[in-house]
């Protein structure tokens, strides 16, 4: 299996590799858009400021590809946030494949939320074996609003979205490759997820 961890200069892309290597698969890291395009299954990673790394994707023309792609794709963190149509951070257009807004938390709250929170409303074959209300690691400000593309959601202020998913696109908020066994489980459902969704 060939597996692209999509290189934007967004990414914490050395945990996601060694989560992967873990499980026998050498993901391979590229902007390379034929070798992403070629990939059995796509990691689109993000870490950092949504609009400083919307414009690196504009930069290198990923974002015009990224919404083509036909593969299993799955978005980590701000990978997800920049799937959806908007996000509050930067005022940033994001790439409209979740039909779906990302909000700032209130000051009411602690921000970021940073550990480790649950997740319920499981609804996709991404969480086969993983039980409601299993713990996950979170780290982020901005979440997105709870929709019809909702396949998980977690408590923090309000009730949210904690992961999307439309046709062959899937986002978790949450860091599967920093969340023990159960994150590496999903890890793993992702690579067993049908290539034609």
């Amino acid at each position: 299996m060939k597996l692209v961890i999509i290189d934007y200069g967004a990414g914490n892309i050395k945990s996601i590799q060694f989560a992967f290597k873990r499980l026998g698969i050498n993901a391979v890291l590229s902007n390379n858009i034929d070798e992403i395009k070629a990939a059995d299954k796509i990691i689109f990673p993000g870490v950092g400021e949504a609009s400083s790394a919307m414009k690196m994707l504009q930069e290198s023309g990923l974002d015009k590809i990224i919404p083509t792609l036909k593969q299993p794709v799955l978005g980590i963190c701000l990978g997800m946030q920049l799937m959806c149509n908007s996000s509050e951070e930067g005022t940033t257009k994001g790439l409209g494949i979740f039909n779906v807004n990302v909000k700032r938390f209130s000051n009411a709250v602690k921000v970021p939320q940073m550990g480790w929170n649950t997740i319920s409303n499981l609804k996709s074959d991404l969480f086969t074996g993983i039980k409601e209300k299993e713990f996950m690691y979170l780290v982020h400000s901005f979440y997105a609003e709870n929709c019809k593309e909702s396949i998980a959601k977690t408590a923090y202020e309000i009730e949210y979205a904690s992961a999307l998913q439309k046709d062959n696109f899937y986002g978790v908020q949450f860091h599967p490759e920093k969340s023990g066994i159960e994150g590496e489980k999903i890890l793993k459902n992702f690579l067993e997820l049908k290539t034609n969704n």
